[in-house]
């Protein structure tokens, strides 16, 4: 079988933006059904036993299905011009560790069912909520909100679903399901400068800061660009700039580690010698202590609304999600250190479905190292020694859970030399 650094290069080509450089592989899309395929393809090759959900989460079984299960996975979908690394590490990293575990026998000595997991729209790229396919099966998210969501072309959820395979009366909340997960292990590229500079390869996962996104819609009066009066407009565009103008500072002035973000913007009509009629913009804010959010919030809406007045336009504001500080599952990091006791322990400002499953079940994540340290663009990286060391971690750790005696320290010692806590992993952007 192939290893992660060829599983990956089978898809290298798949979704590559044609205007630039970096990936479009956006939730519920043809190139996310595409990649989707190329999983079963490879799951199939494996003798693995696969089934897509009612939420579009794709599975497929090492060992026969039962309760307690150990799973792990990623996801496939990517933000707008993002890098290869982001999702797909840890699905072609999962691929990778079940040829090791195949190719020793270590699962006939598994005393656990073992499940390999693809999550749908976790970047929220399309439909403004990420993490969808994992805030669905928990119930993070009611099932009649998510199916209304609509996309840029005015497409709803309920929609793309049923043209993606899907029964929209299905979507939901799926606690059985959840109940027979004894752990989830997701690893993933590193999304920030924790581990770039150092001679650390794997980290363990030990918290996710609170993160939430925001629409702020301006509304004005749409007119003549050169026929109005500079005295007589309600100019959308002038108070949503302003305010954006303000991000920075409001958010450095609440406090010092918070981050706020606006990464998207719309602006209606759209034409060159049109003043707009409306103007929205997403503001992403983290930080990980709610309460700080929450000021945050508080003290940018505050400024959209005083710039609203001060022009003459409305603006209204809607949370779109949020996510709470979450930390991983203390007892199965425990296990993570057992068999990785080198390895770092790193928090992360990065959103991940691993994150909304573990208040429902155990769940951790391993983190593997970016050089550039650099995420949600064209120059996130992984070096390939750095990929084959966080499977070896992986298989260590899911040999560990399975209750198969272990091989021996290889993963430890490629995965990590260190013991203190990296800084926080706050550079990637998106709500993720």
């Amino acid at each position: 079988m192939s290893d992660v650094v060829s599983l990956l290069g089978q898809i290298e080509d798949t979704g590559r933006d044609t205007r630039g450089p970096g990936y479009q592989r956006s939730g519920f899309s043809a190139t996310e059904r595409e990649l989707r395929e190329w999983f079963l393809a490879e799951a199939d090759r494996r003798g693995l036993d696969t089934e897509i959900d009612a939420n579009g989460i794709t599975w497929a079984w090492v060992t026969a299905p039962g309760e307690n299960a150990v799973v792990t996975g990623s996801h496939l979908d990517s933000v707008p011009g993002g890098g290869a690394f982001d999702g797909p590490l840890g699905v072609a990293s999962a691929l990778a560790a079940v040829d090791e575990l195949q190719g020793s026998g270590a699962l006939e000595a598994a005393t656990r069912p073992l499940a390999l997991a693809v999550f749908p729209e976790e970047e929220g790229s399309r439909f403004g909520v990420a993490c969808l396919g994992s805030r669905l099966i928990t119930g993070a998210i009611d099932a009649d909100r998510a199916l209304g969501l609509t996309d840029s072309n005015g497409d709803t959820f309920a929609d793309v679903a049923r043209g993606y395979g899907l029964d929209p009366e299905r979507i939901g909340a799926d606690p059985a399901r959840l109940a027979g997960i004894g752990s989830f292990i997701e690893l993933h590229v590193e999304q920030g400068i924790g581990l770039a500079g150092t001679d650390q390869a794997v980290a363990i996962g030990t918290s996710i800061i609170g993160h939430g996104r925001w629409h702020f819609a301006f509304a004005g009066q749409g007119n003549h660009a050169g026929t109005t009066p500079m005295s007589h407009r309600a100019d959308p565009v002038v108070a949503a700039s302003r305010v954006i103008g303000d991000v920075p500072t409001l958010a450095a002035a609440t406090d010092t580690r918070a981050v706020a973000t606006v990464g998207r913007t719309l602006i209606h009509p759209g034409g060159t010698n049109v003043i707009a009629s409306g103007m929205s913009f997403w503001l992403d804010i983290r930080h990980e202590d709610d309460a700080v959010v929450d000021r945050v919030l508080d003290a940018i809406s505050t400024r959209a609304r005083e710039h609203a007045a001060e022009t003459g336009v409305s603006v209204s504001i809607s949370q779109e999600s949020y996510s709470p500080t979450t930390r991983f599952t203390a007892e199965l990091n425990d296990r993570l250190r057992s068999v990785l006791p080198d390895a770092p322990m790193l928090p992360s400002g990065a959103g991940h479905d691993a994150g909304i499953l573990a208040p429902h079940l155990p769940s951790a994540m391993l983190y593997v190292r970016n050089p550039t340290g650099v995420s949600h663009a064209p120059e996130e990286a992984c070096e390939d020694d750095d990929a084959r060391a966080g499977v070896a971690a992986l298989v260590s750790v899911l040999e560990n859970e399975l209750g198969v005696p272990a091989t021996g320290g290889a993963a430890s010692d490629s995965a990590s030399r260190a013991g203190e806590p990296g800084p926080a992993d706050t550079s990637a952007g998106g709500l993720r």
